[in-house]
């Protein structure tokens, strides 16, 4: 943490940290509300600080009013951002949709911006969705689908 002068008052910045991945929606939900299912990926922690993109916040938006999730914003974004194992990775916008343009094999706009982050960032999108561990280059060693299942 950085402590910066502004005017006459002091306020307490947080600097960025280098993510080592990328967080889809799922992994980001699980692990703001430490469920049990984020034990099944003990490598996980070893990864932190945890890169959270813009779009996974406005998927779980989506997702809180169609009633699947329960999310109050803004005290969820307010909980997350004082959180040090995440960093809110803000990359480029115009970079991210160049990025996502060429990537026909989903038709999520979700998954399709989030791997788009991934690529932008060239850092790993950590998800277990079935489709991004297809046809995704960048996933964790750890979720890379093995060719012989």
């Amino acid at each position: 943490m950085v402590v910066e002068l502004v005017g006459r008052r002091a306020r307490t910045v947080r600097k960025r940290a280098a993510v080592n991945l990328i967080l889809d929606t799922h992994f980001l939900i699980w692990l703001v509300l430490g469920s049990d299912r984020v034990s099944e990926f003990p490598w996980l922690g070893a990864r932190r600080p945890w890169g959270v993109s813009p779009v996974a916040l406005l998927e779980i938006q989506f997702l809180s009013e169609v009633g699947r999730v329960r999310v109050r914003n803004p005290e969820f974004l307010e909980v997350l951002s004082r959180d040090e194992r995440f960093v809110i990775d803000d990359p480029p916008l115009a970079q991210v949709f160049r990025n996502a343009i060429p990537l026909d094999w989903t038709r999520d706009p979700f998954d399709r911006l989030l791997a788009a982050h991934s690529l932008t960032r060239r850092v790993p999108l950590c998800s277990v969705d079935e489709t991004i561990q297809r046809h995704h280059r960048l996933l964790p060693q750890e979720l890379r689908p093995s060719k012989y299942f």
